[in-house]
């Protein structure tokens, strides 16, 4: 059933005694931003959980595969959607520059029927053989953390080693030393978007969303690991229009979750510290508060 809703969202997460989503440009350290202290979490890092948790789920089968996932041949993935339409020969010759013809919206439509990151998310499809682009209507900000974050960096031996040689100069204190590095808790906020409008144009309906809701609720509970042992979605808070275009601004939405430290508590460490105030009073006429975590 196609969308005839916009929806507006606010995710919070937590972490404890591990790094949220590290950055590969300072050294895997916890993203942070350097004015404030505040932690960060990419969009591309919570969508990556979510087309994980899907894959997951729904076994990679149409219509609900991943798009964009580890190791994936992008252009044999568009291959297949010229194979699906029964035009594989329009694939053939040398004319790189437009693989496809015009059946690039035909074979666009059934990436979109196959894939649902790319119904939800959207993609650039255009990597040499030619599906088109997609603007998704699912959209997500960076998370960004209620109170300033503390990057601890860990040292670690190595007690086994890959060969005798090394074995022969790993003696005593002389051992194979590494870095880890953790914050002892952070709680992040994230907010999200879900346009009717896009839904429509890639076919994203009432089941992809409730499964987008179940995948933003669970995706950690999937995705363990020794730097997020213990990650958890802590609340999804969920504002239903009853219209298209919408009945609030989101950002007045956003304003009415406010996550709090609780008197005398001055470093965080777990969820307990915090008092979420939630402000159901005075909604927009046709706007809904829902909760889903």
């Amino acid at each position: 059933m196609t969308l005839k809703n916009r929806y507006d969202f606010v995710l919070l997460f937590d972490v404890k005694d591990g790094n949220p989503n590290g950055d590969p440009d300072a050294g895997n350290l916890p993203r942070v931003d350097a004015e404030t202290g505040h932690g960060l979490v990419t969009d591309v890092s919570l969508k990556r959980k979510v087309r994980n948790f899907i894959g997951l789920v729904k076994a990679e089968q149409p219509p609900f595969e991943i798009y964009v996932k580890e190791k994936a041949v992008l252009n044999n993935q568009n291959k297949r959607a010229y194979v699906g339409i029964g035009k594989a020969e329009l694939l053939e010759g040398d004319n790189k520059k437009r693989k496809g013809g015009d059946a690039v919206e035909e074979a666009r439509q059934w990436m979109c029927r196959n894939f649902y990151d790319v119904r939800a998310f959207g993609a650039v499809m255009s990597t040499g053989i030619n599906c088109g682009q997609v603007r998704g209507p699912v959209q997500l900000t960076f998370a960004r953390s209620i109170d300033p974050i503390v990057a601890l960096e860990h040292a670690i031996t190595r007690m086994a080693v890959a060969t005798e040689a090394e074995a022969e100069k790993q003696s005593g204190d002389n051992r194979t030393m590494g870095r880890k590095f953790t914050i002892p808790y952070g709680l992040y906020m994230a907010h999200g978007f879900v346009s009717s409008f896009l839904a429509g144009q890639t076919g994203f309906g009432e089941d992809d969303l409730e499964l987008l809701w179940q995948a933003l609720a669970q995706m950690f509970e999937h995705d363990r690991s020794a730097a997020r042992g213990e990650m958890a979605t802590r609340g999804l808070y969920i504002f239903r229009h009853d219209s298209e275009l919408g009945n609030a601004p989101a950002y007045s939405l956003f304003e009415r979750i406010r996550p709090e430290l609780k008197e005398g508590v001055i470093a965080p460490r777990s969820f307990e510290d915090y008092q979420i105030k939630i402000d159901e009073t005075n909604l927009p006429s046709g706007v809904i508060l829902e909760r889903k975590a």
